[in-house]
């Protein structure tokens, strides 16, 4: 008779397999959370952006119906933007700016704009109480095209 040994374990072929296909479903799930991660930073610049709106406005209301100082076009650190920090405004064009969001920003005392861009993605709100997607912003007029 012949003795027969059974095997108690797996094979290095079926190990090889098994990793193979663990690598190539953890890569999928990766390039999947990427995707989400793009989504939810870009979702979130525009939350921002719609929030400066009702920021600067009751700005407006608190400092006289007025924007205040001209803000230099582009810059988000001057006139409203810059003072109404205590209200919030500033604090969110740091939040878009801390979300790789380039960010610009448009004043006078009557009328201001502000624009981000983000992973391909353009959000732009204004005065008029527009705030929308896919708009480019008219630094001449301040308002989302």
């Amino acid at each position: 008779m012949k003795n027969m040994r059974s095997s108690k374990g797996f094979t290095l072929i079926e190990l090889l397999v098994v990793i193979a296909i663990i690598g190539i479903l953890s890569s999928v799930v990766l390039a999947s959370l990427t995707t989400a991660r793009s989504r939810g930073t870009a979702a979130a610049v525009q939350n921002e952006v719609s929030n400066v709106r009702a920021q600067m406005e009751l700005f407006y209301s608190t400092n006289g119906n007025s924007y205040g100082t001209v803000t230099t076009q582009g810059t988000c650190g001057t006139g409203p933007f810059a003072v109404a920090t205590a209200n919030g405004a500033g604090g969110l064009v740091a939040g878009m700016q801390s979300k790789a969001a380039t960010v610009a920003c448009y004043a006078t005392s009557t009328a201001w704009a502000v624009s981000a861009v983000t992973g391909g993605s353009t959000f732009c709100a204004d005065s008029t109480g527009v705030s929308t997607t896919s708009a480019s912003l008219s630094g001449t007029d301040f308002t989302c095209l």
